[in-house]
């Protein structure tokens, strides 16, 4: 690529781009890197004051290859990545660009903008008011202005964007858009209602369209998108944005998920499908979530110990599960309401660690199992609380054969998870029938095992149903 300015083909006057004229702006930001110390200094001198004011503010000129929007006639474009690669930002400057015109008070390509979310807060404080937001994006002449009254940004032109929750679906009935951002859609509760009302209500304009940011999940409304022969798609691991991420950030997740399936989920923004023969697939987990936990008659912590210590030594599995009791087994329910799992400590550091959840949530008991480390995992818990309520428990069937019978409480819709799972629920999916296909040990799980097996397995094998006198 040449270095010289008068070689950049011209670009349309439009606006602030009309400083710029001689920058193709989607070659912008690179180009201008690249270039002699000599050549930077005569672009900055010839675009004047008024191009370096508005510089900033021309996305396509900083924006990554994933952040721009694809060409041809797409309904929906999916802006599919890992944690901080850019997508909200995409999000931003595409209502931008679709609400701008030339001038300030000139009218673009949309007037009438749905901004979906998953509550009314994650709009505000992610869509609008966050560091990629909206206005943060938006140049001093053409920040609109949030109406909190009403949820909604007006801009100085009349352009409108509404905001809506996806936890209520039937908002969308009524109003009608010409464009929407839509954000983290695979993680909503009610995607589906949410995704079809927001279809019937984009009806105005000649092409109405929308952008969907989302990290990826295994869910079926996102799967049937990316199916669409209308929708295109952009793609970025986490590592593209890394000039815009903290190298401590960076360097953590590298090294506790590069290789897993949630750092391939997370990190790298791959749409994970289920393994072959596994025992939890992603559909059943998205049926299990909750946002809302009854009162319990029971909670337990328990306890996969860890026999070695290090950086290199497994996990010690830690969860904590609670359980409505009223009535016969079939109407027990369980809810699995923290993963306190921990690493690279001794048993005094991981006793502590169960300790510590069975006060912060109550539990009555602790449940541990004691194959691998046998009387001395209840001495060091005996240790740091002697008084702790505590069971011993002993394998005697392989995992597989243990875990069969909770993934059978999943499918009868018996168990529920709260947010926040999420290495648990990787340790899950990736639970087959011939074993675990991931690193290691399925810690987590086997603590999920012995949890569900304390509070629903083995007391339903001691029911005794009440008697029925005859008449």
């Amino acid at each position: 690529m040449s270095n010289n300015i008068t070689d950049k083909p011209e670009l349309p006057k439009v606006g602030m781009r009309s400083t710029l004229s001689a920058l193709d702006l989607k070659s912008g930001a690179g180009w201008l890197a690249s270039a002699d110390a000599a050549v930077r200094d005569r672009f900055l001198s010839e675009i004047g004051e008024g191009g370096l004011c508005a510089l900033p503010f021309l996305f396509e000129f900083w924006a990554l290859p994933h952040q721009l929007p694809p060409e041809g006639d797409w309904r929906s474009w999916v802006i599919m990545g890992g944690r901080g690669a850019g997508k909200t930002r995409a999000g931003s400057e595409w209502v931008r660009s679709m609400v701008e015109g030339s001038k300030p008070l000139d009218r673009g390509e949309a007037s009438r903008v749905a901004l979906v979310g998953e509550t009314h807060d994650q709009v505000r404080d992610v869509m609008i008011f966050g560091d990629s937001g909206i206005l943060h994006c938006s140049p001093p002449d053409r920040r609109p202005q949030w109406k909190a009254s009403e949820r909604k940004l007006i801009w100085p032109n009349g352009a409108e964007a509404q905001a809506f929750s996806a936890n209520d679906p039937e908002a969308l009935r009524g109003p009608q858009f010409d464009a929407a951002w839509v954000d983290e859609l695979a993680k909503w509760k009610k995607a589906g209602e949410t995704w079809d009302m927001l279809q019937f209500a984009l009806r105005l304009g000649e092409r109405p369209r929308v952008c969907v940011t989302t990290t990826p999940r295994n869910v079926k409304v996102l799967k049937e998108l990316l199916a669409s022969p209308s929708t295109v798609r952009t793609h970025a691991p986490t590592e593209a944005n890394r000039a815009n991420l903290a190298e401590t950030f960076l360097a953590e997740v590298r090294l506790r998920y590069t290789g897993t399936r949630l750092g391939r989920q997370e990190l790298d923004g791959v749409l994970l499908s289920d393994a072959e023969g596994a025992l939890w697939t992603g559909s059943m987990l998205e049926a299990a979530r909750c946002s809302q936990v009854p009162a319990l008659d029971r909670i337990v912590v328990a306890l996969d110990p860890a026999v070695t210590a290090g950086s290199g030594a497994d996990a010690c599995g830690i969860v904590v599960v609670g359980a409505q009791l009223q009535g016969p087994p079939e109407a027990w329910r369980a809810f699995v309401l923290a993963d306190r799992t921990v690493q690279g400590v001794g048993p005094a550091g991981w006793t502590q660690a169960a300790i510590d959840a069975m006060d912060e949530f109550g539990a009555e008991r602790l449940v541990a199992e004691v194959n691998q480390g046998g009387q001395l995992v209840e001495e060091v818990v005996r240790q740091v609380d002697p008084l702790v309520p505590f069971r011993a428990v002993r394998a005697s069937r392989g995992k597989v054969a243990r875990a069969e019978p909770m993934a059978a409480l999943y499918e009868q819709g018996r168990v529920s998870h709260v947010a926040g799972l999420d290495a648990l629920e990787e340790q899950m999916c990736q639970m087959t029938a011939r074993g675990f296909e991931g690193q290691g040990s399925p810690d987590r799980v086997d603590a999920l095992v012995w949890a569900l097996h304390e509070l629903m397995v083995g007391p339903a094998a001691g029911y005794r149903r009440p008697r029925v006198r005859s008449l």
